[in-house]
């Protein structure tokens, strides 16, 4: 191979290389969370009545549901808020008379008729949030 050809060669691949890596960093940044979802559904199942509102990574917020009791959900319809479409959410569960608490997963909002739901359990100072489906 002459030592054009190698310097031809080494140019494309140094191209393509570089386009690979935009490719890669424009799916990192692009990435959301998993599952895609239209609604955040909470189930209930604490020592104490609350209310949840969804939160968005970027810090924007859902009015809160009422206020209810144990074995019993409510269902925040995302298509009904001024959340935009791709963000990623999670609710913000308010015990009534105790903490407030979030969970460490994001969905991510899609319109696409499909329900996250998440599970509350403990007491009003001591309680998880979990994604269950």
């Amino acid at each position: 191979m002459t030592f054009r050809a190698r310097l031809v060669g080494a140019a494309l691949a140094g191209t393509l290389a570089a386009g690979a890596s935009a490719l890669a960093g424009a799916s990192a940044a692009s990435a959301q969370a998993e599952p895609c979802v239209q609604r955040i559904a909470v189930v209930n199942n604490a020592a104490f009545v609350m209310s949840f509102s969804v939160q968005a990574s970027n810090g924007l917020e859902t009015a809160n549901t009422d206020n209810y009791p144990i074995n019993q959900s409510r269902t925040i319809d995302l298509t009904t808020t001024a959340l935009p479409v791709g963000a990623d959410v999670r609710p913000v569960v308010d015990a009534v008379a105790g903490a407030t608490r979030t969970p460490s997963s994001f969905v991510s909002y899609c319109e696409n008729g499909q329900t996250a739901t998440y599970s509350v359990t403990g007491t009003t100072y001591d309680y998880s949030v979990t994604l269950i489906g």
